[in-house]
């Protein structure tokens, strides 16, 4: 095994701890732009995989960015999805309006 490769491995790891210590210290009311702002990005890496997959040479190169085109885009399309009905959940419900039926004739049976 040669150093670039553990010294991939150990950046990704380490990415691995510091994105779950930074995202477990957002507070509640954040999540929604945090995940606004990821599809965003989700968004800008889909248009780079699709650029790459433009300019390889052989099939099974265009095979694995197809479906990883396909992935991303399922990726961003479902971020966007999540969002929206987050979005729902601060919007305010109409209040219903109830009126109380008045007369002499509720509650008797027939």
């Amino acid at each position: 095994m040669n150093n670039e490769i553990l010294l991939g491995a150990y950046i990704f790891i380490l990415a691995i701890f510091l994105g779950l210590e930074l995202i477990n210290r957002v507070p509640a009311t954040l999540h929604t732009p945090l995940m606004s702002a990821t599809n965003a990005i989700h968004g800008i890496v889909l248009l780079g995989a699709m650029i790459v997959v433009g300019s390889v040479d052989s099939w099974w190169l265009e095979l694995i960015g197809f479906i990883a085109v396909v992935l991303g885009a399922a990726n961003v399309v479902g971020g966007f999805a999540v969002t929206d009905r987050m979005l729902e959940m601060f919007k305010k419900r109409p209040t219903p309006t109830t009126t109380k039926p008045t007369g002499s004739s509720q509650g008797q049976g027939q």
